[in-house]
């Protein structure tokens, strides 16, 4: 796993990037990060790179945004989250995601469309409707690497919004992450050299983390706020959809 030079400068480039934008959007990142990841080392190995950078950058994330996080939400996402994750990192090792990602990017699509379609008030969760929610997400997260755009409705609706939706997010994604990680280990697809290069990107998904609150805080209203959270969604829908 030593590609060279340039393909590093893509890799970290393409950090940069995911992290900024997730720390703006509160999700995205991966989409961004991903594919660069795939490109350079397989999708075997990319996925658990992913998840150990995605850590790091989460884990920045709350940092910034730690006096607004709604923490009883973070507690019953975690509660459904655990055993799923550590279920779907085992069957990762062998579970084909593509077909599964295709779904993923329909349902995207059909979700920016209800939200403007849509004639009724849209569903506000409770904070223990976030066992489920924890639950799901965090199995389709072990199996395709990536659910923020997924999950993002469901923090909204609950009525969180900048600091308070980009931290809680996080955290609880966090929690998904290292569960995620636990598993990879025990199904041996988690690599000394996939945590290192993981490790490696941790500085860069800070930075972006910083770079994007600041963009958050001082150049993001909150009306464009949902408007790029939806643009995101679109995009990376359609990613899903098209990309082999």
């Amino acid at each position: 796993m030593s590609p060279p030079a340039p393909s590093w400068l893509l890799v970290g480039g393409a950090a940069l990037a995911a992290s900024t934008l997730a720390a703006v959007a509160g999700f995205g990142g991966a989409a961004v990060l991903l594919p660069a990841l795939v490109a350079v080392f397989g999708v075997r190995d990319a996925i658990p790179i992913l998840t150990v950078a995605q850590l790091i950058g989460n884990g920045s994330r709350v940092w910034f945004n730690r006096r607004e996080l709604a923490l009883p939400v973070v507690g019953w996402f975690a509660l459904g989250a655990v055993p799923l994750a550590l279920l779907g990192g085992f069957l990762f090792a062998t579970a084909p995601p593509v077909a599964l990602k295709r779904l993923v990017g329909a349902f995207l699509l059909l979700m920016v469309a209800w939200r403007h379609l849509r004639r009724t008030p849209p569903w506000k969760p409770g904070t223990r409707a976030f066992a489920p929610i924890g639950a799901v997400f965090s199995f389709l997260s072990a199996l395709v690497g990536s659910v923020g755009p997924l999950m993002a409705p469901f923090f909204l609706s609950y009525g969180l919004v900048k600091g308070a939706y980009i931290g809680t997010e996080a955290l609880a994604t966090v929690v998904m992450h290292v569960t995620k990680l636990v598993a990879y280990q025990g199904a041996a697809v988690l690599t000394r050299e996939a945590v290192a290069i993981g490790l490696a990107l941790g500085p860069i998904m800070v930075g972006g983390s910083y770079v994007g609150k600041r963009i958050l805080d001082h150049h993001v209203p909150e009306k464009a706020f949902a408007l790029l959270i939806e643009v995101v969604l679109v995009a990376t829908g359609a990613q899903f959809l098209l990309r082999p």
